[in-house]
């Protein structure tokens, strides 16, 4: 009884972790856009980053830029966790199928549980990148900011 209720109950996860999978694809997408453009902008003469606020203290300059981060962060570690789910949640009754002789409906199973891992892979690879440039970014103007800050003082 108890392991039929978390098979039912991981059954009702499948459609909400494929449709966050589809939520981290499109947003990975979309950060790349916003991380090309601020590409191109640091390359005009004159950019001024979000972190160049005089009234803020280091403290809050450095949260300021973990903030920027995180969500990045969070998406290249959290997504192949989903993955995976999004992957063996199917597997289970797909192996069943296959036990009963049902081979060709087991193979639909397999194929749809690996598109999962495998957009879930993309979403996490493109989210590495992103936040890897974006952290040298940010370290860099921190330590900026800390230079002018010091020959300030």
């Amino acid at each position: 009884m108890l392991e039929a209720g978390f098979t039912q109950i991981s059954q009702y996860l499948l459609t909400p972790i494929l449709w966050l999978l589809a939520a981290a694809l499109l947003y990975a997408l979309w950060m790349s856009g916003i991380v090309l453009v601020e590409a191109w902008q640091r390359r005009q003469p004159g950019f001024r980053s979000l972190l160049a606020v005089d009234a803020l203290d280091m403290d809050e300059i450095e949260l300021l830029a973990l903030r920027r981060i995180e969500p990045l962060r969070l998406l290249s570690r959290v997504t192949p966790m989903l993955g995976l789910i999004a992957t063996m949640i199917p597997l289970g009754p797909a192996l069943q199928g296959v036990a009963s002789g049902r081979g060709n409906a087991a193979l639909a199973v397999f194929s749809d549980a690996f598109a999962g891992v495998v957009l879930a892979l993309a979403a996490a690879a493109i989210g590495l990148v992103l936040y890897s440039v974006r952290r040298r970014w940010l370290l860099g103007e921190l330590l900026a900011i800390r230079r002018t800050r010091e020959g300030r003082a």
